[in-house]
């Protein structure tokens, strides 16, 4: 038999060639190794599934035989394109039918060639087929940097000293493997930085899949997360990957770890330690490469300490640890991302807004954000679809926030040793009793004055004094008139 030659180019395109018969892997092994290809070589569907997944890159080209004892080339074919879209197969057979063809070009392959053929044929047939595995490599690549120049897990996560902390994390641990726990109250954040942490990666054009491990059902989690074969169950009249599979060269977020039941504790430990699933009704495990991270609002320790939670899985998870703060705890942060949320949502719905007052500013600060960012996320939807104007003010928020359910007493029951401005309080008294009458009348300024034992002019200008709306808005002057006022209240009455 002929011999190999001894070396290749060092960082040679990788082929893979897929046939049952020893003869004709060892001669297409020398063909291509000769054009300066690195070679590997399957004797079977099932070694070159097996070759595709634990493969570090995809395979550029892959050279496989249609008819073989372990399974077809269509399955090669589909696993590859699984695994890679760039990826290109030919497929090879001595059983050439129109039918085979037409079903072998349906899945996706390059061409199809009919045995017995010339090694020449073959390589100068892969040449052509590269030059296309190239072309979309790179188009995918460009469409990526393209895609994640306008992710928002792009944007900065925020400005406070403690976000800043995590984003210098994510920037050092993105690039590796490593499995990170992601903990924090519920709405701090959580899934988008496990988005910050794959984009930022060498993983970023690949999925990025999460699973809420406490919304599925027991009897179906195992499933979902490692796949079925067709039979293995009631109801299970196909075969399914399963969420590991899918998430194959990306990254799979395991949100709510904590609601994961201990039978599935014990076999995801497995998976994160051999880095293999065993799909439900399977008998051989199958490698995966995917990047795990967890996520949880509950206390984990607590968990591992009253024995819910393994503590084998518990350390496996918490290699790196990420805690995020709640929104209360980030100074700074708050009127920044309402910012960032309120030109969103005006983009979506298509409504002229394009700020917040500073009296809206100023009670966003002093709120507490039980819910946190994702509270603040729904309030200025919320805001944004209700806004009058192209600002958002205290009337458009609600009125925990805005201040309108606080006690119509004085803001100062006596007066302070250092003393006070005056002016001030009066005005913040006046300006809490008018948000309420608002709140009250739902929004009707007749009826508002009404409460307030004032004319309907007079309260327009205090209005316009703390900026509560605009000049002119709303019920008709009871009295008749149409201008406008910029005199006190004494002045016209």
């Amino acid at each position: 038999m002929a011999s190999i030659p001894p070396s290749i180019p060092q960082n040679a395109t990788r082929v893979l060639v897929v046939d049952d018969e020893p003869g004709l892997r060892q001669v297409l092994h020398i063909a291509f190794h000769r054009q300066g290809y690195e070679v590997v070589v399957a004797p079977g569907a099932r070694a070159a599934i097996e070759a595709i997944r634990q493969n570090p890159q995809p395979f550029p080209l892959v050279l496989t035989d249609l008819v073989m004892p372990d399974g077809s080339g269509i399955e090669v074919l589909t696993a590859a394109k699984a695994r890679s879209n760039a990826t290109e197969v030919i497929v090879m057979t001595a059983h050439s039918t129109v039918e085979s063809a037409l079903d072998a070009m349906r899945h996706g392959a390059y061409d199809f060639v009919t045995k017995p053929f010339s090694p020449a044929e073959l390589t100068a047939l892969a040449a052509k087929a590269l030059e296309k595995s190239s072309i979309v490599a790179e188009n995918q690549r460009l469409r990526a940097q393209l895609e994640r120049l306008d992710l928002p897990s792009r944007e900065p996560l925020g400005t406070s000293a403690a976000m800043q902390r995590i984003a210098e994390l994510i920037a050092k641990i993105a690039p590796t493997r490593t499995t990170v726990l992601l903990t924090g109250e519920s709405g701090t954040g959580k899934e988008r930085v496990a988005r910050a942490i794959h984009d930022q990666s060498d993983r970023a054009a690949r999925p990025f899949l999460v699973v809420n491990c406490g919304a599925l059902p027991e009897a179906l989690m195992e499933s979902e997360l490692f796949g079925h074969e067709k039979g293995s169950f009631t109801g299970a009249g196909a075969r399914s990957m399963g969420l590991f599979r899918e998430a194959d060269g990306g990254t799979l977020l395991l949100d709510e770890i904590g609601e994961l039941p201990a039978a599935l504790q014990v076999k995801l430990l497995r998976v994160l330690q051999e880095r293999k699933v065993r799909p439900v009704g399977a008998a051989a495990e199958i490698a995966v490469d995917v990047r795990v991270l967890a996520a949880t609002n509950r206390d984990v320790e607590a968990e591992v300490r009253q024995g819910r939670f393994r503590q084998d899985l518990y350390y496996r998870l918490n290699v790196i640890r990420i805690e995020l703060p709640p929104l209360r705890e980030r100074p700074g942060d708050i009127s920044r991302l309402a910012e960032r949320f309120l030109r969103r949502f005006a983009a979506e719905l298509g409504k002229d807004v394009r700020g917040l007052t500073t009296d809206a500013v100023r009670a966003l600060d002093a709120y507490s954000f039980p819910g946190n960012v994702r509270e603040l996320e729904n309030m200025m939807e919320r805001a944004v679809a209700l806004a009058g104007g192209p600002t958002i003010g205290l009337g458009d928020l609600p009125s925990a926030v805005a201040g309108l359910s606080a006690s119509p007493a004085p803001l100062l029951a006596q007066l302070p040793p250092e003393g006070c401005a005056l002016d001030e309080v009066i005005g913040e008294v006046e300006r809490r009793l008018i948000l309420q009458a608002l709140e009250r009348t739902g929004g009707v300024r007749k009826a508002a004055a009404k409460l307030l034992g004032v004319s309907f002019r007079s309260l327009r200008y205090r209005l316009a004094k703390h900026a509560l709306a605009a000049d002119g808005e709303g019920d008709d002057d009871p009295e008749g008139g149409s201008r406008r006022e910029s005199s006190p209240p004494g002045a016209l009455e």
